[in-house]
């Protein structure tokens, strides 16, 4: 069997991007704001504070954005797998890693760095954050790419 580096990018960065947006929405919903939000907030890396303005098309934009983050993600590791084959053979133990290495990426360098603003957050949603990134980004990235990789890895 060969590597199949598409199908294992974008099947792990579309299940990555599901899960975080899922939980995002129901995270932002559940705390009285409307779900349009959360992906606004997401385009507000590029926009600022403008984006919660923009109604429909910067929420679009926010969506369009996480999926390349998460497809961008996936890429990374499936790029990292050929060289370091134990990211394969150890996918689950890994991919959880990785989801950690992606919360902190985005957390103290991409974000800090973006025209979000500032939003506070809670010490429970900054740990159920955390547990997403594991669980629900960085697990299905490297189980997608191990799924799609050659067996002799």
């Amino acid at each position: 069997m060969t590597s199949k580096p598409i199908p294992a990018i974008l099947w792990g960065g579309l299940i990555a991007g599901v899960l975080d947006l899922i939980y995002a929405v129901a995270s932002v919903t559940l705390r009285g704001y409307p779900a349009i939000v959360l992906p606004q907030a997401i385009a507000s890396g590029l926009f600022g504070m403008k984006s919660f303005q923009g109604g429909l098309p910067t929420a679009i934009t926010g969506i369009a954005l996480e999926f390349l983050i998460t497809f961008v993600a996936t890429a990374v590791y499936y790029v990292a797998s050929r060289k370091l084959t134990f990211l394969i053979r150890q996918a689950v133990l890994w991919g959880v890693l990785y989801g950690v290495a992606i919360y902190f990426f985005m957390n103290f360098i991409v974000v800090p760095l973006s025209a979000a603003p500032k939003f506070d957050h809670t010490w429970a949603s900054r740990a159920g954050d955390f547990v997403v990134h594991m669980l629900f980004i960085g697990l299905p990235m490297a189980l997608s790419v191990r799924r799609y990789s050659a067996r002799e890895c």
